[in-house]
């Protein structure tokens, strides 16, 4: 049952904040988490309720920020290392890939390393090209390491909350452009979602739309389009990019019959090009047409507002691509 409605953003502070008071393990550490409040206002007041030595400013060096983040998880703590967005995460590389997505095989889970990085993920207003992107397929390429996008605030808070009790690592990343939609909450405080399990957020029988994140929003304007004119879309809402649902996706594709693969990313190498292939190797007998996806120009992304509006896809492209293959 859902009481209230919040911000993305309130729904991921009040998660932080329960799993806090829970656990006094949990610490968060960052750039500006701490008397700036977050750079995306998610740690507000954090400071003065826990104090500095549960909410650690660093210096603005994300490779030691992963680094002591991983150790202080393999020392035992639950540390929730915020990185200021997505794009900064690439400096932290060897921290993510080589050391927490291995601990626990390295050591056959007698060393773990529960630790949480957080990071805000897609495009802003003009953010130039170094700070708008959406790079969590490549994050998911590799084992060990879980990765999550909520799509709305009841799943922040509970997939966030499922991400700091859990035992190994996760990357986290919230859209940029989703913080100050509302929606609605859980009342339960110990509401989570399961790791690796996805969402229909949308019953449909005609199509099946499959996204995560951002994408989710503009599947759902399509699906509302489209029913104006007589198509349903299902809506598959992945939730998680590793583990990745195929059971939900092959269960909705051999409904429909057809897919489109929405992704506020690029699409080489990317989530549609997984996804797709999935679907093609399982499902094969069940398509009645191409599976066509929608995703980000092939370009970096422009300063000139008018042109990074162009380089996005919206609820246009994505009713574009269903009338394509219908």
């Amino acid at each position: 049952m859902a009481s209230k409605n919040l911000p993305m953003r309130e729904a991921l502070r009040q998660a932080l904040l329960e799993e806090m008071q829970r656990d006094e393990r949990v610490f968060i550490m960052g750039e500006e988490v701490g008397h700036w409040q977050g750079t995306h206002r998610v740690t507000r007041g954090f400071v003065e309720e826990f104090g500095e030595k549960r909410v650690r400013d660093t210096p603005i060096t994300e490779m030691a920020i992963g680094g002591l983040a991983v150790g202080a998880a393999m020392a035992g703590l639950r540390p929730v290392a915020e990185f200021m967005t997505i794009n900064f995460a690439f400096l932290a590389l060897d921290a993510i890939i080589n050391h927490a997505a291995k601990v626990h095989y390295f050591f056959d889970g007698l060393v773990k390393c529960p630790v949480v990085f957080r990071a805000a993920t897609g495009w802003g207003d003009q953010a130039t090209a170094s700070h708008s992107h959406t790079p969590e397929p490549i994050f998911a390429h590799f084992p060990g390491l879980y990765v999550g996008s909520p799509s709305n605030s009841t799943d922040a808070y509970g997939m966030l909350k499922a991400s700091i009790r859990n035992d190994n690592p996760v990357l986290f990343t919230e859209s940029i452009g989703l913080y100050s939609r509302p929606g609605p909450m859980p009342d339960d405080t110990d509401f989570l979602v399961p790791i690796g399990k996805g969402d229909i957020k949308r019953e449909g029988s005609d199509v099946t739309l499959i996204s995560y994140g951002r994408g989710v929003r503009w599947c759902l304007q399509a699906a509302r389009q489209l029913e104006q004119e007589g198509v349903s879309a299902e809506i598959v809402d992945v939730r998680w990019l590793r583990p990745l649902d195929t059971d939900l996706i092959f269960e909705s594709f051999k409904k429909t019959n057809r897919a489109v693969i929405v992704e506020e990313s690029h699409q080489f190498y990317s989530f549609g090009s997984e996804v797709a292939a999935q679907i093609q190797e399982h499902c094969f007998d069940w398509m009645d047409a191409p599976i066509k996806r929608v995703t980000q120009h092939d370009v970096p992304v422009p300063f000139s507002k008018a042109l990074e509006q162009l380089t996005y896809p919206n609820a246009d492209d994505v009713v574009a691509a269903v009338k394509e293959i219908l």
